[in-house]
């Protein structure tokens, strides 16, 4: 009997130890599986940035954690652009997007605060993959191809 009582009372210390288990959260995914198919997603502070689809267009779409809503991003989401990859700063007023658009792939900034969308230079030219935007929104690391090598980049942002 003494044997048969050593394994539970082994798993039943281990619970102790580890504590709660991390529930899903479930009212905010409800929300966000009304989105429709979602991937690819960055999340920094109160904000949850990421690509979801709806009828075959994929989008960005950053979400308040707080108020449980998607936030407009006018000027962001262009029918001819795919988005591939997003990541977003703390403050969640700047984006990274890493989008297919005119048979190339490109790696855009987009400040919330000024509507618009800024270009970034890869030096030297390479096609970009996975982004990651520092907390503060002040640097960029890119996983970038070039020749065919995968390489990371970082990247200052002003």
């Amino acid at each position: 009997m003494a044997i048969l009582a050593a394994p539970l009372l082994l798993a039943m210390a281990l619970q102790g130890c580890l504590g709660q288990m991390p529930l899903p959260m479930g009212s905010l995914n409800r929300k966000l599986e009304a989105i429709g198919s979602s991937r690819a997603p960055s999340l920094a502070g109160r904000w949850l940035a990421l690509i979801g689809g709806q009828g075959g267009r994929d989008q960005v779409v950053l979400v308040d954690l707080e108020r449980q809503l998607p936030l407009p991003l006018p000027g962001l989401n262009r029918p001819d652009a795919q988005p591939l990859a997003v990541a977003v700063d703390a403050s969640g007023e700047r984006l990274a997007v890493v989008r297919q658009r005119e048979g190339s792939t490109e790696l855009v900034l987009y400040r919330r605060n000024l509507m618009a969308l800024e270009p970034i230079a890869m030096q030297p030219a390479g096609v970009p993959r996975r982004i990651s935007l520092r907390a503060d929104g002040r640097e960029l690391a890119v996983e970038v191809s070039r020749g065919g090598v995968w390489q990371v980049d970082l990247i200052q942002l002003p």
